[in-house]
């Protein structure tokens, strides 16, 4: 019979290798939907915000990515940033997207400059669901409810400013750390992506990487001096990063 001693003796030596396998065979791909009402109850519309594909070939987890964000039902879905790192999988990336039922708003990522994506071909694939790919644009969208602004990436240039019309303002951009570089203007509601979270969350102490221009806002919900931004921690995983641990990839659906 294993006395005490052995078993926490034997606990402590498997648990490093059970994460291990975890992070890396099981929470990568364990999508998770994150609800979040923003409490004004301004406009009644539903948004999806996903972010950070990197796709790399894997179909069948791109294809359920797709399938969930169709099964939720939103008004429309943004996207900020960050479609592939490797031009080889733009085309396949692109098919399966086309198969999202609803339209498609979306913003340049780091990666998407980097890769040398054609944004022609980026900005086709997203009109086609009654989207667009926006680069540093505006358009008025849900039943003239929402003014969408779409910064053009990875280069701050001029951000349209926030409508005083009466309709949400929601900006959509790569870079967390954007948030603070607004200036005097102010939007109802940011989107970011490109923190992946860290990939990795330590109970009690948080991500102990992250990339350059998240800054403080690495994952969720905060109040910065531009607005109200959330953090999406995005789909898939950097170059052959693919491990996660306690940061679930993620689809964030908003009651605006």
């Amino acid at each position: 019979m294993i006395n005490r001693r052995k078993f926490v003796a034997t606990a402590l030596l498997a648990t490093p290798f059970a994460v291990a396998g975890y992070g890396r065979c099981w929470e990568p791909t364990w999508l998770k939907v994150q609800n979040v009402r923003l409490g004004r109850g301004k406009t009644g519309v539903r948004l999806a915000q996903f972010s950070d594909l990197h796709h790399k070939g894997n179909r069948a987890y791109l294809r359920d990515v797709v399938k969930t964000l169709n099964s939720l039902g939103p008004d429309l879905c943004c996207f900020t940033g960050d479609l592939v790192e490797d031009t080889r999988y733009l085309p396949e990336t692109l098919d399966i997207l086309s198969e999202i039922r609803t339209p498609v708003y979306g913003v340049p990522g780091n990666h998407d400059y980097w890769s040398g994506a054609d944004f022609g071909r980026i900005k086709g694939c997203l009109t086609a669901t009654g989207g667009d790919w926006l680069l540093d644009e505006q358009r008025v969208v849900a039943r003239g409810q929402i003014t969408l602004t779409g910064a053009a990436g990875i280069y701050f240039r001029a951000i349209p400013a926030p409508r005083a019309d009466g309709t949400l303002n929601l900006l959509l951009v790569h870079y967390p750390s954007w948030a603070k570089n607004l200036g005097d203007r102010s939007y109802d509601l940011i989107l970011a992506g490109h923190s992946h979270g860290g990939q990795v969350q330590i109970p009690f102490i948080g991500a102990p990487i992250l990339p350059d221009n998240v800054d403080e806002y690495a994952k969720g919900r905060y109040q910065s001096p531009g607005g109200t931004l959330y953090v999406n921690p995005g789909i898939g995983y950097i170059a052959d990063y693919n491990f996660r641990f306690n940061c679930r990839p993620e689809i964030t659906v908003f009651e605006v």
